[in-house]
């Protein structure tokens, strides 16, 4: 069924313009950048099954990859690759919106909001570590390096590298958890006071550790999990 066959008042793009996006649930905008539904079936019954096949959660919507897309009946290859987009488009405006550059990096949850864009429904883990001034104002982001689904490895010598390169005096270090637990391993911890004691050594501070989660953070200094704050997180 064709969304020109539903009656007006359920048109999600028509309840856009009557209402604004930001009142339409994720089926509903889903289902604008979808379009037609298949035969038997509308629009809006293909993106509540695209919810379903990611567990109602936009971020694990986010890490199907077009071909676990297109498994939805309905979904065929230009609708996963809108879809696709349409996710890029967002991670990229997040990561625009955080203006690093002008903001002090004095809390864990600043420090979240500034790299939660980049490791976000990720299905691998990353390494990335901040470099900042004296002042904590941002220097750069340093992307180090990719594992898989349970690990990462840690470069230091790159770190180090980085560090003295860039003139930095402190470090935050970032990696993520697919596995939506943000509690550190022994793995995690140990290489944590690796990296902290090699910082040391050229008289520089690791100033925190945030595993990140799509529900949240744990930060090495505080020592708490701390759950996604809402401005980063969405209603079904």
């Amino acid at each position: 069924m064709k969304m020109l066959d539903m009656c007006l008042d359920e048109r999600p793009r028509e309840k856009i313009r009557k209402y604004g996006a930001r009142n339409l649930s994720n089926g509903e905008l889903l289902a604008v950048l979808l379009r037609t539904g298949v035969v038997g079936s509308n629009v809006l019954e293909v993106a509540q099954s695209l919810l379903v096949a990611s567990e109602g959660k936009l971020s694990k919507l986010y890490a199907l990859s077009a071909e676990q897309m297109m498994k939805v009946p309905g979904i065929g290859e230009d609708k996963a690759a809108t879809l696709t987009a349409a996710f890029e488009l967002g991670r990229r405006w997040m990561s625009e919106s955080t203006d690093i550059a002008k903001v002090p990096i004095r809390s864990a949850e600043l420090a979240w909001r500034v790299m939660a864009p980049k490791l976000r429904g990720l299905d691998h883990e990353e390494f990335w570590v901040m470099l900042l001034n004296r002042a904590n104002y941002v220097i750069s982001l340093e992307h180090i390096s990719v594992g898989n689904i349970s690990s990462t490895s840690l470069d230091i010598p790159r770190i180090l590298k980085k560090v003295l390169d860039k003139n930095a005096t402190g470090v935050i270090m970032f990696h993520n958890h697919p596995s939506d637990n943000p509690m550190p391993g022994q793995n995690d911890i140990d290489a944590t006071i690796a990296l902290k004691k090699a910082l040391e050594s050229l008289d520089k501070q690791l100033l925190d550790h945030l595993i990140l989660s799509d529900s949240g953070y744990y930060s090495f200094s505080q020592e708490v999990v701390v759950k996604s704050p809402a401005a980063l997180t969405s209603e079904d």
